[in-house]
């Protein structure tokens, strides 16, 4: 990819021209592919740049992948733009609060691999995670040079998302790299998702001919070590650009009703038929998923799993309905005002 590539080869499209007024005519386009304390890292037609944020911008409020509006006067982020698509995640602490991990990407790839990592419940999160941001997943399983049970981690993949693509492969294998190529096509932008050590970075590499630092995983537990530390916009030779992101293990849910509604279709479907329509699934009379499950045709771990992230869900909402309340009597409640000090009409 050329130093100076052009607004469409960047991933410009006209969802993003739409919002530009007459007041934009002075800034330019330019695209986040890194987010500093202070700064953001840039890429635009002119070339690489830094721009600083402005008063009332925090870095928490910008994503790898967002497009900006900068001011070549001050280089300074004008606005940034409203985005196509974002992934974030429950953010710590209070239950509710969002954090961006990525922006305006085309599909994202969600990697585990082929050993004790592997993880149901992980996986339909992050499967949650991506359809709450209007993202298409795909899954990739890793590792498939060490296991003989390839088509068994294949087989438990597909019933986490039976509509979602699912690739096993050996990270290291340039054929498994060829595969992905035709999804980072020209003005294309993809995102790798997955806990440390899964091969994300190896993919990576590979992909856009560029070392990026690995690790090997700890035999012990086959967990990973921590090799990516920020996320970052990289180009693939011949078009189209990868963002890489570091491990998570941990993921927590925020907004994702609808996420969630789609990483479990099938469960969802066979609630609305069921007698009562505040159905619990548990023990009630004309339970559709209760019967599916006695049929058969539904694991009772996955309604479990369903269960769990709708209760998450809840309970995020409510934090949040709870922490809109607390700041809308803030509004309201006038400052007490303070006790005048009485005079003093005699010194001491």
């Amino acid at each position: 990819m050329q130093a100076d590539p052009t607004l469409a080869e960047l991933g410009w499209a006209a969802g993003f021209e739409d919002q530009l007024t007459a007041d934009d005519l002075n800034f330019d386009p330019a695209r986040v592919t890194a987010v500093n304390r202070d700064r953001l890292s840039v890429l635009s037609e002119a070339g690489a740049a830094l721009l600083e944020l402005p008063p009332g911008l925090s870095a928490g409020s910008v994503a790898v992948g967002d497009w900006v509006l900068a001011d070549p006067a001050t280089r300074r982020v004008a606005r940034v733009l409203a985005r196509k698509s974002r992934i974030a995640r429950g953010a710590a602490g209070d239950g509710g609060r969002e954090q961006l991990i990525v922006a305006n990407v085309d599909r994202v790839f969600l990697v585990t691999s082929c050993n004790a990592d592997f993880n149901e419940a992980r996986l339909e999160r992050f499967l949650a995670l991506a359809h709450s941001g209007g993202v298409p997943p795909a899954i990739l399983l890793t590792k498939t040079d060490k296991t003989d049970q390839a088509e068994s981690y294949t087989a438990r993949a597909r019933a986490c998302a039976p509509d979602v693509p699912v690739l096993a492969l050996n990270a290291k294998d340039p054929a498994a790299v060829e595969a992905l190529r035709p999804l980072c096509g020209r003005g294309q932008t993809v995102a790798f998702l997955g806990t440390s050590g899964v091969g994300k970075s190896t993919l990576i590499s590979a992909l856009i001919g560029r070392k990026l630092a690995t690790a090997d995983i700890r035999e012990d537990d086959a967990r990973g070590r921590h090799t990516t530390t920020a996320r970052e916009l990289y180009p693939v030779p011949g078009g189209g650009w990868v963002i890489d992101t570091p491990g998570m293990r941990e993921l927590r849910l925020a907004d994702t009703a609808e996420g969630i509604d789609a990483t479990f279709a099938e469960i969802g479907e066979l609630a609305r038929a069921c007698r009562f329509s505040d159905c619990t699934h548990a023990a009630e009379p004309g339970c559709a998923v209760q019967a599916a499950i006695a049929e058969g045709r539904l694991e009772p771990a996955r309604v479990a799993r369903w269960q769990k992230l709708q209760g998450e869900e809840s309970a995020n909402q409510a934090a949040l309905t709870a922490r809109a309340r607390r700041a809308d009597g803030r509004r309201r409640t006038p400052a007490k005002p303070r006790p005048r000090a009485k005079p003093r009409l005699f010194e001491d």
